[in-house]
């Protein structure tokens, strides 16, 4: 007997959130709380930034007025953006009926075949929304993109730059790169609690082989003598710095900044915020699903003087 399968829903409102939320919020820099998140901006918001020169003078009898309070600000104006994906249910069902019956080797698996879709989606759209909040180009030839982190920071003067080494970073001389970034990071910040190092992969993974020594620059057996078995996923750190590994980071790529001037904002849970999952077969005959989600997503960082940029 085929599997019947019937999805006739519309998710809306505070459910919808849900999904939207879970689109947004997995991707990795947000998900493991390496940038400020800021919801429910309707249109846009303005980030405020206070500064004093000093504070201390030496001692009078009178009252005089001393340093100076400068403030800047800077604007964070998500972006709208939807999908619009039409699934036809024949190319699925007899992986549905597999699935239903138990023969899954995944840990989790959905209950329905509308939160399987929904799921695929999510991770999809997770995924992309990683990429835009490091390296999105808006107006770029890539639809579906807001400006991200390294592309406003590549943009602006007052960013710190780092040249990054010919050829790529690898294990030989990953350190001297770490080391260039961490040299660069100004003394005011260095030390703060949430100054974090947000590291691609391939920089990641040739920290770790060069901290297993052997055939890196740092010999021997290197870290704890457990050669490249030392590591088992737990943080990493540099100068004591703590390292992200941003995922949307392209190779090569780094950023020194403290995770209270980065910014991501969006509507969130929003009233425009929506999930639609609609079967088609009554409305055309035919079997066809179609999937609406309807978000805003932005990034913005509030001092470009305060990032080290490595690119």
């Amino acid at each position: 007997m085929a599997t019947t399968t019937s999805i006739t829903t519309t998710y809306a409102g505070e459910f919808a959130g849900k999904y939207i939320s879970a689109a947004l919020l997995s991707a990795n820099t947000i998900e493991r709380g390496g940038i400020e998140v800021k919801p429910n901006i309707k249109f846009k918001e303005v980030i405020k930034k206070l500064a004093t020169g000093s504070l201390i003078a030496d001692g009078s009898c009178d009252f005089a007025a001393t340093s100076s309070v400068t403030l800047t600000e800077r604007i964070i104006e998500p972006e709208t953006f939807q999908v619009n994906l039409q699934l036809c249910k024949a190319d699925f069902r007899s992986d549905w009926e597999a699935v239903s019956m138990g023969y899954s080797a995944f840990d989790v698996l959905p209950k329905t075949f509308q939160d399987f879709l929904l799921a695929h989606v999510v991770a999809k759209v997770a995924e992309q929304n990683e990429s835009n909040i490091w390296t999105g180009n808006l107006g770029g030839a890539q639809a579906g993109e807001y400006n991200g982190l390294v592309t406003l920071a590549t943009a602006d003067a007052t960013v710190i730059d780092v040249a990054a080494v010919g050829g790529g970073v690898n294990a030989a001389n990953v350190i001297a790169q770490l080391g260039a970034i961490v040299d660069a990071i100004p003394s005011a910040l260095y030390g703060k609690e949430d100054m974090y190092l947000y590291v691609s992969q391939n920089i990641a993974r040739a920290y770790v082989r060069a901290l297993g020594g052997f055939a890196s620059n740092l010999g021997g057996a290197g870290t704890m003598n457990e050669g490249t078995q030392w590591y088992n996923g737990g943080e990493l750190s540099f100068d004591g710095v703590r390292i992200f590994v941003a995922n949307g980071l392209n190779d090569n790529s780094a950023m020194a900044a403290q995770k209270s001037n980065l910014y991501f904002g969006t509507g969130l849970l929003s009233d425009h915020n929506e999930v639609k999952v609609i079967d088609m077969a009554d409305l055309d005959g035919s079997q066809n699903v179609r999937i609406v989600m309807r978000f805003t997503a932005a990034v913005q960082y509030g001092v470009g003087a305060e990032i080290v940029l490595y690119s």
